[in-house]
């Protein structure tokens, strides 16, 4: 007795893994064609920053603070004279500095 077509179970699982390959990769063109049609539908995005005028006018203050002369004798002799224990703060100047300052600040006469 013979039988017929006994290593065709071979043949078909080959067949098979072959259709299971050629999808696979004509899932991967659909979607690199798919993407890149995307891109090309899409322009391109560039990102942008906007200050509002508070950090605006910070920044400036900034830059001006860091190109303001420094008196660096005053600096060191001030120092030197804190970590001597010998500066002394008038309270009623300091107050009256407080006040102008943040009248300055807010815009209310002092």
């Amino acid at each position: 007795m013979s039988i017929n077509n006994v290593n065709n179970t071979n043949k078909l699982q080959l067949d098979a893994s072959k259709v299971a390959q050629q999808q696979v990769q004509n899932k991967s063109s659909d979607a690199s064609s798919q993407a890149s049609a995307n891109q090309s539908a899409t322009p391109a995005r560039q990102d942008s920053v906007s200050l509002t005028q508070s950090a605006q006018q910070l920044s400036n203050v900034q830059k001006k603070g860091a190109e303001a002369p420094v008196n660096q004798e005053k600096v060191d002799r001030l120092k030197k004279t804190i970590a001597d224990g010998e500066y002394k703060v008038n309270p009623e100047v300091l107050a009256k500095k407080i006040a102008v300052f943040e009248s300055q600040l807010f815009g209310e006469k002092a």
